[in-house]
């Protein structure tokens, strides 16, 4: 699909050893560099992503922009659907419901996310309902043959003058032949007053990670789990901006009940659910361990506006308030209403920052006179110790506040970007927020124009993203963290590729792409100092980094090749580590420049750890082959 594109730089042919030899101090700096997971649009299919939720348009909510419908709703039979705003909402939030109508038994049909993955195990639901009825309703699990899977009747609690929740449980006793199932809701239409009911939220879950009520699907979780991320900056780019003003994430409309939670239009042609709200986020930090780095409206939306410096205060207060009920005390307003909804336990942000390419939609100028300097003084006068950060670099950031860096590209610019960091100030670190080879060297660079530009991550373009990561870390005091983004992309639905994670509903089919063994490598191999090492060859086609892990006593070598017409023969002396001893050297390759992880495939990385020795003067003698990732560790 992608070598209609190939157009590789010019090789560079290796012979001679490259000596490197890496000295106890002299450099020994600090790092600050972790590498994490960017929550960018983390779905791109609504809830069908993370969340766990199976059941799609699961409240049919809807705006100006998406209006509400019954997209993934079919009718059981001669049933009929139709959508209504009745007077007596479930909620302010959720004012659209489905009444089901007809004769017999009748009732609806949800096709999932493109799909229900359907096996041996509890699945919990739950539906609100509004009518007059004496009778029970049947939930079910269906194949795409009508078969049953998984049944259970449900005893009614409704009457016809308030909506009441019902809940149920779903046990299958085999596993389904494929995801092509179907959720299915019925009644008996003679038992109901008019023969209709009216529903909504109609929910269902399988085990979530950690069983969290309201969870995250297992088998995404388990990836991420395995990446080892250190952070994650959340609610997104462009999904915190919002298309308008009004359409921005709002914090506190994505907290508390279900029912409460209204969802919103995102830039992402559909219409969000907000079930991964705030609450959830910070979960997902605890479970993980992560550390959270907030993102705050900034006063622009993707369509332009921005709001005028009069009209500021509001949104300054707002994302003060969202501060607090994160990490305020339960004698404070919001942390008050962060206790009443289950965590009384103050957490902990010590990084926020200030919107998300504020240097693009025409925003560069209003955040450079008066939309930043806002947040940051007001942030920074009651949180002293939260390090603000500007959503981009183009700019001079005042006083102690660093700034965010995205950098989308093909591989050829990914590399020539290696030693971009080396002048940054470490009393201004910088946010690597969102960083990916998104399309084949073609030697023109990116076309904007095309949102589709690989559909997976493809391992030179890995290779490259490997190059620039290393001249991140050699820079480790003035970087905060790197992450490739987006996160996650369902192949049934999506607005954007490549991304780290490819999955649809099957669970057993995820793909971690090549991008992810490159980010479970490096950060696996933690390095809490640089060390200096001078070398018998400038950088290119090999690129390294080198330091310790004070913590294991390890002495780490982190390298790419990129680009090479042979092997690149290394010699590795680490000052004061003598012959004999042991590292570990891990290597990822591929077959093809070209080669992806795709959903349902088999993994394309080849990753090989040998046990080495050094020899006689500590040298450490391998080779790296072209278009390597290596990382060796002393034991």
């Amino acid at each position: 699909m992608l070598r209609k594109y190939l157009l590789l730089p010019l090789l560079a042919s290796y012979g001679a050893a490259v000596t490197i030899s890496v000295a106890k101090s002299g450099g020994n700096v600090t790092t600050n560099l972790q590498y994490g997971a960017m929550e960018e649009e983390i779905n791109h299919c609504g809830d069908g992503g993370l969340y766990a939720e199976l059941i799609r348009n699961r409240a049919f909510q809807g705006s100006e922009m998406y209006p509400s419908s019954l997209d993934a709703w079919s009718g059981v039979g001669h049933s009929s659907l139709s959508l209504k705003n009745l007077s007596d909402p479930l909620s302010t939030a959720l004012p659209t419901s489905v009444n089901v109508k007809g004769k017999g038994t009748v009732g609806l049909v949800n096709a999932g996310f493109w799909g229900i993955d359907v096996r041996p195990q509890k699945y919990t639901g739950s539906f609100y309902v509004k009518g007059s009825y004496h009778g029970t309703f049947t939930a079910s699990l269906l194949s795409s043959t009508g078969k049953v899977l998984a049944s259970t009747k449900v005893p009614s609690k409704g009457n016809a003058h308030e909506w009441v929740q019902h809940e149920f449980v779903l046990f299958p006793k085999k596993k389904a032949a494929n995801t092509n199932n179907t959720f299915s809701l019925t009644f008996d239409a003679s038992k109901a007053s008019d023969g209709s009911l009216d529903f909504n939220l109609i929910s269902l879950f399988p085990p979530t990670w950690n069983d969290r009520p309201n969870g995250m699907r297992k088998d995404l979780m388990q990836a991420l789990a395995d990446l080892g991320p250190k952070f994650l900056r959340f609610p997104g780019g462009s999904n915190l901006e919002g298309q308008t003003i009004e359409g921005r994430w709002k914090w506190n409309e994505t907290i508390g009940p279900l029912k409460d939670r209204p969802g919103r239009a995102t830039a992402w042609l559909y219409e969000e659910t907000s079930g991964i709200g705030l609450i959830e986020y910070m979960e997902w930090c605890d479970d993980l361990n992560m550390e959270p780095i907030l993102a705050v409206w900034s006063g622009l939306s993707l369509s332009g506006e921005v709001v005028p410096e009069e009209e500021l205060d509001f949104y300054v207060q707002d994302a003060l308030n969202e501060i607090e009920f994160l990490t305020g005390s339960v004698h404070t307003e919001y942390g008050a209403l962060r206790a009443k909804l289950g965590h009384p336990k103050p957490w902990k942000i010590r990084y926020v920052e200030v919107g998300n390419e504020d240097n693009l939609s025409d925003g560069l100028d209003s955040y450079k006179a008066y939309r930043f300097q806002a947040f940051y003084d007001a942030i920074s006068a009651k949180y002293p110790d939260i390090q603000v950060l500007a959503s981009t670099i183009d700019m001079t950031i005042p006083g102690k506040a660093g700034g965010d860096y995205h950098l989308y590209d093909v591989p050829d610019n990914m590399v020539k970007q290696f030693n971009m960091f080396d002048n940054f100030r470490p009393d201004q670190p910088i946010l690597l927020g969102e960083i990916a080879a998104t399309e084949p060297n073609n030697g023109v660079g990116i076309n904007w124009d095309d949102k589709n530009f690989s559909l997976y991550p493809w391992w030179i373009g890995t290779v490259s993203e490997a190059v620039f990561l290393l001249g991140a870390e050699r820079n480790a005091d003035k970087i905060i963290g790197t992450t490739y983004a987006p996160f996650l992309m369902n192949l049934d639905s999506y607005q954007w590729s490549p991304t780290l994670l490819s999955f649809n509903s099957n669970p057993e089919e995820t793909a971690r792409s090549t991008s992810w063994h490159l980010y479970s490598l490096f950060n696996h191999n933690h390095m809490t100092n640089t060390l200096p090492a001078t070398s018998s060859d400038d950088f290119g086609p090999l690129y390294y980094v080198t330091g310790v892990d004070k913590k294991t006593d390890s002495h780490i070598f982190k390298a790419a090749v990129y680009n090479s017409t042979a092997e690149v023969p290394v010699s590795l002396t680490f000052e004061g580590v003598g012959r004999g001893t042991k590292a570990d050297l891990t290597i990822l390759t591929a077959a093809d420049p070209f080669d992806m992880n795709e959903v349902g495939g088999e993994n394309m990385v080849n990753s090989k750890t040998t046990k080495i020795k050094a020899g006689k003067k500590g040298e450490f003698s391998f080779k790296l082959p072209n278009l390597s990732i290596a990382v060796l560790t002393t034991n």
